[in-house]
C-alpha cells in the first residue's frame, strides 16, 4: 500500500540520523497493512456491531490478517483498502454475534440437561473415557475432524479451507464419526 508522506522542512531533523528520539515512535510501521485511520474506521465498525471495548483489539487485528493473508496468496490489494477493512469488520462482528448466540445456546442445553440429570463424578468419568476410547478408534481424517469441530469449535468451512478439502468431505467424516461414536456409546451402554 501506499503511503504519501509529509516533506519534512528544515528546521524537522532529517529521518534516519537519530536526531530525533521519538521517530522510531512515531513513523508508521511499513508492514502494516492498515493506517491509523482505516485502524479506527475498523474500530468503529466493530463496535457499532456490537462487539465488546474488550474484543476490538482482536477485531483489528484479524482485519490485519486477512489482508496480508489476502496479499500472501498472491491476489492483488483491495482498490479500497478503508472500504474493504470496513466490510470484513463488519463480517466479524456478525460472526461474533453468531459465535455469542452459539455460546448461549450450548449453555442452555447444558443447563436444561443438568436439571434432568445430575450425574455423579463416576457417571461422568465413564463417559469422558468412553469417549476418549471412541476418538482413539475412529480413522486419522474422521477423529481430526471431530476435534476440530466439537473441541476446537471451528465451523465447517474453517475445517474445510485449513484442511484443503471440500466442505463436503468434512460434513461426511463428522457424520460417519458421530455415526461410530454414537454406536459405540450404545454398544458400551454408556449412554
Amino acid at each position: 500500500m501506499l503511503r504519501g508522506r509529509a516533506r519534512r522542512g528544515p528546521e524537522t531533523p532529517r529521518a534516519g540520523t537519530g536526531d530525533d528520539p521519538l521517530e522510531a515512535a512515531a513513523e508508521p510501521d511499513e508492514a502494516d497493512p492498515l493506517d491509523a485511520a482505516q485502524e479506527r474506521r475498523v474500530r468503529a465498525v466493530l463496535a457499532l456491531g456490537g462487539v465488546p471495548q474488550a474484543d476490538l483489539p482482536d477485531g483489528v487485528q484479524q482485519v490485519r490478517l486477512r489482508l496480508l493473508e489476502r496479499a500472501a496468496s498472491g491476489r492483488e490489494a483491495p482498490r479500497d483498502v478503508s472500504a474493504w477493512a470496513a466490510v470484513v469488520a463488519s463480517n466479524l462482528a456478525m460472526d461474533w454475534h453468531r459465535a455469542k448466540r452459539r455460546q448461549e445456546r450450548l449453555g442452555e442445553r447444558l443447563a436444561a440437561l443438568r436439571q434432568h440429570e445430575h450425574p455423579s463424578g463416576e457417571d461422568t468419568s465413564v463417559l469422558s473415557v468412553a469417549v476418549a476410547q471412541g476418538l482413539d478408534e475412529l480413522p486419522d481424517a474422521q477423529r481430526q475432524v471431530v476435534v476440530l469441530r466439537f473441541y476446537a469449535d471451528l465451523p465447517v468451512r474453517s475445517i474445510a479451507e485449513q484442511l484443503g478439502v471440500p466442505e463436503g468431505t468434512v460434513k461426511s467424516r463428522l457424520h460417519t464419526a458421530v455415526r461410530a461414536l454414537r454406536t459405540r456409546l450404545h454398544e458400551d451402554e454408556v449412554v
